[in-house]
């Protein structure tokens, strides 16, 4: 069983260019870690991590990305992530940094800590609203952070023992 031992790596695209959330796509990302690990790590670190490597969810509009590789890889997969300085897409380059938020033994575990980060973001927004309209519409969103049962079935969970 422990062949079979996943991580899952929680992270956000940052970018200060407004085009860049237009390219994150599977693909692009996917070339962007992998050069990253290849000038990190060499060709070596590249084979250990692109075993059962992949994007296994993205969501362009949030820039949250959610990346699966094998337990005993994911120390060099995390330690070539901040070393991503750009996303290439169509000939255009577009500059920005993947921050980590959160490791996981399984996608559930990283739905809860995606969910209590995304409250927290909230919260932090609520003490800055302006009107009463912005404040209305950020409560209701906080509202609608929570895990239903349809997103917690997953055919791609497995039961590790967490994280390190």
């Amino acid at each position: 069983h422990a062949a079979l031992s996943r991580r899952y790596v929680l992270c956000e695209v940052i970018s200060e260019d407004p085009r860049c959330r237009q390219c994150i796509e599977d693909r692009v990302l996917g070339l962007a870690v992998r050069d990253a690990i290849t000038r990190v790590h060499g060709d070596y670190g590249l084979a250990c991590c692109s075993i059962s490597f992949t994007v296994k969810y993205l969501n362009a509009y949030t820039g949250t990305v959610l990346l699966r590789c094998r337990k005993d890889s994911y120390r060099l997969l995390c330690s070539a992530l901040p070393f991503v300085r750009h996303l290439e897409s169509r000939g255009q380059r577009y500059p920005c940094s993947l921050n980590t938020l959160h490791v996981g033994g399984t996608i559930r575990t990283c739905q809860k800590f995606l969910i209590q980060y995304n409250r927290t973001q909230l919260l932090r927004l609520l003490q800055n609203c302006t009107n009463e309209e912005e404040r209305q519409c950020i409560q209701k969103s906080l509202l609608s952070c929570s895990l239903t049962e349809e997103q917690s079935e997953s055919g791609d969970e497995e039961d590790d023992d967490g994280t390190e």
